[in-house]
């Protein structure tokens, strides 16, 4: 255990310690954190629309008492969505572009607009449609038609419409989930030019007299140019060579395999292995993985929350929430049910104590106190529990969700929830994630109380087993 322990301290700590400092994935990672009040608020307009309407009409059927009491509220929970999770995509790009303007040290508000402006220039302005009709129209419908626009075309008798509209942009097709990957792609490229732009002063000079704000934003003028005009030109070129929108090819080609990739039961092992070998070192493995589990995880997560309150089919059986829900209740490796274990069956003064401490933190997902206080961090007795707990987890949350045993997870629930509460309202009110929570908490007992009982024939000094 020592020498393996010493291996990966050696070769895998290293690295990992580079990849959690590498300034892009941190702007990435800082990008999904600054957007929590937009999608807390978010999910908790799809959380009480799904109590307010969803349920009373499942169960009482359309028009019950308690939907029509709250249909005020579920109106304005309806707004608070469209303005939150409905444009995701628009969110991410400003605060994409805000983290890495800050982390290139140039103006972030800039960095933001930039980043916001290029995501919009790939979007399409314009959409056309063929209504076909049952009779041929009349030459006065027809001409009204012409007059507004529309092309009408009259074969065997029936009339087909087609139509075109320009002026909008497609609100639910692209500035939702389907956009993150572009505004994430966009947000890097046009943020990166206007930054080395700005750091090879290749700006407008004001004088010492002029304003700082004024200054800067005449500073700005030259990056922020370029930078969209290269944004505009690589959406331009790629439609012009292949015909199809760069947003589009992106979704298709690149956003979706990667999902589908995701829904696998190796990725999400792999997934869990990395957080927890990382935390094991004392490196934050939720946070260091967080640029893969949102940019991944976490879009599957906005489309199945936007498909819960649109009343569509779920898209995804995995997603970011799942992790919180199910994988580690009480934190990383389950640590809550390491400190019941410790209450429950330790003999040691010192684990005790910090059992006694770390019990109301550990109920609301706050495990630092176990994590560093007993510490289970390099402690080789606690390794293996503390990494085979959350994989047994992972794997009887994935197949019972895959089986249907239980409801995908639809809303984003805050992480610091308490657990069983968590994966309740994370899948909507499905009561089947209380007993699957309950029933990984007790696994996770099982695997944790030998460890434990163990622990306690060591010296709490040397480490070493007791004469």
């Amino acid at each position: 255990m020592n020498g393996l322990t010493a291996w990966m301290e050696r070769y895998i700590l290293p690295v990992a310690a580079k990849i959690g400092a590498q300034k892009h994935l941190v702007a990435l990672r800082d990008a999904f954190i600054g957007m929590m009040p937009v999608t807390m608020a978010g999910a908790i307009a799809v959380l009480l629309n799904a109590f307010m309407r969803d349920f009373p009409n499942t169960y009482l059927g359309e028009g019950n008492g308690i939907t029509n009491f709250f249909t005020p509220v579920i109106a304005v929970n309806g707004l608070v969505w469209t303005g939150t999770l409905a444009i995701m995509a628009v969110v991410f790009a400003a605060s994409l572009g805000y983290n890495v303007a800050r982390a290139y040290d140039v103006d972030a508000l800039s960095g933001m607009l930039v980043s916001l402006a290029a995501f919009f220039i790939g979007l399409p302005q314009s959409a056309t449609a063929t209504v076909t009709l049952t009779e041929k129209l009349p030459k006065n419908i027809v001409q009204l038609f012409t007059d507004a626009g529309a092309t009408v075309n009259t074969v065997d008798g029936v009339s087909a419409v087609d139509a075109g509209a320009w002026g909008y942009f497609p609100f639910s097709k692209y500035m939702g989930g389907t956009g993150l990957f572009t505004a994430m792609i966009f947000g890097f490229i046009s943020v990166i030019i206007f930054a080395k732009l700005i750091k090879k002063n290749i700006v407008i000079k004001m004088p010492d007299s002029v304003p700082p704000a004024v200054s800067k934003a005449f500073a700005a003028i030259i990056p922020g140019v370029t930078a969209l005009y290269v944004s505009g030109l690589i959406y331009h070129v790629f439609e012009q060579l292949t015909g199809k929108l760069l947003i589009d090819w992106i979704s298709e080609s690149i956003q979706t395999p990667l999902l589908g990739l995701s829904q696998g039961y190796g990725a999400v092992l792999l997934i869990v292995l990395l957080v927890h070998v990382l935390w094991f070192f004392g490196l934050h493995g939720t946070n260091i993985m967080s640029p893969v589990l949102q940019s991944i995880y976490g879009v599957a997560m906005v489309d199945n929350t936007n498909a819960y309150q649109q009343g569509q089919e779920i898209p995804y059986k995995w997603v970011a929430g799942s992790f919180e829900a199910f994988v580690w209740p009480g934190g990383a490796g389950v640590t809550l049910v390491l400190i019941i274990s410790i209450l429950l069956l330790s003999k040691r003064a010192d684990y005790k104590t910090v059992g006694k401490l770390g019990i109301g933190p550990g109920l609301f997902n706050i495990n630092e106190p176990v994590m560093f206080g007993m510490p289970v961090v390099l402690n080789p007795i606690m390794l293996i529990p503390f990494i085979l707990a959350p994989l047994a987890t992972a794997t009887i949350a994935y197949f019972a969700t895959m089986a249907g045993l239980v409801n995908p997870v639809v809303v984003n629930v805050i992480w610091v929830m308490p657990t069983i509460i968590s994966g309740f309202l994370a899948t909507a009110g499905d009561w089947r994630a209380i007993i699957l929570t309950i029933v990984n908490l007790a696994v996770a007992f099982v695997i944790w109380a030998p460890f434990v009982i163990a622990a306690n024939k060591m010296d709490p000094n040397l480490g070493e087993p007791e004469e």
